[in-house]
């Protein structure tokens, strides 16, 4: 058991293999690898576990990491921004990028990708939460990720350029924290009736 604890990637594996012994312990079919509703379930599936990773992260920098680093001795601090930082960050963006892939893949499955943009009954609360997303991927790809790369030393830049960046990564990092919060709600709600 030690060995599969000390690897990512057993653990992960591990973690898919318990999954199908609960499934066949509940009594569970074998999947219809063929059926619309398998492939819906498996990318609905797919999208939160995404958003899981992207949102953790995305909480964890705001709940986290900001608050601490002012507790952290200066000369410990490269240890999170050389070491810790830039490997969160890399599963932060492609998590955000995965959810955004997937999200779309459910709902063009599910055939209301566009009621859903144009926020039309009866998918607005799903809409809203996509056009959230939306925008918080956009702001991680396009507005978080090249101010952390200033900010973490990762591209050269004047000391007053990387305190700028550093700056308006935390203001939009917490705009995305603050956007997470209705768009939980809005694609929660829409399996619940709406909004």
């Amino acid at each position: 058991m030690n060995t599969v604890f000390q690897s990512l990637g057993r653990t992960l594996l591990a973690g898919l293999l318990l999954l199908l012994v609960v499934i066949a312990l509940a009594g569970g079919t074998a999947p219809d690898f063929l059926s619309h509703a398998w492939w819906t379930f498996a990318f609905r599936w797919l999208h939160v576990t995404a958003a899981i990773l992207w949102l953790g992260l995305l909480w964890y920098f705001n709940f986290v990491q900001i608050p601490s680093m002012p507790k952290i001795p200066d000369e410990q601090k490269p240890a999170v921004t050389k070491v810790i930082a830039p490997a969160a960050l890399f599963w932060f963006r492609w998590a955000a990028l995965a959810t955004v892939i997937l999200g779309f893949g459910l709902a063009s499955m599910n055939r209301y990708v566009g009621a859903a943009l144009a926020l039309r009954p009866p998918f607005t609360a799903i809409g809203i939460g996509m056009w959230l997303g939306l925008v918080m991927a956009f702001n991680v790809w396009f507005v978080i990720w090249p101010l952390q790369k200033k900010a973490l030393g990762l591209v050269p830049v004047e000391i007053s350029d990387k305190v700028r960046a550093t700056r308006f990564a935390l203001l939009t990092s917490r705009f995305n924290t603050m956007l997470s919060i209705p768009m939980l709600y809005c694609m929660v709600a829409q399996q619940h009736g709406g909004l």
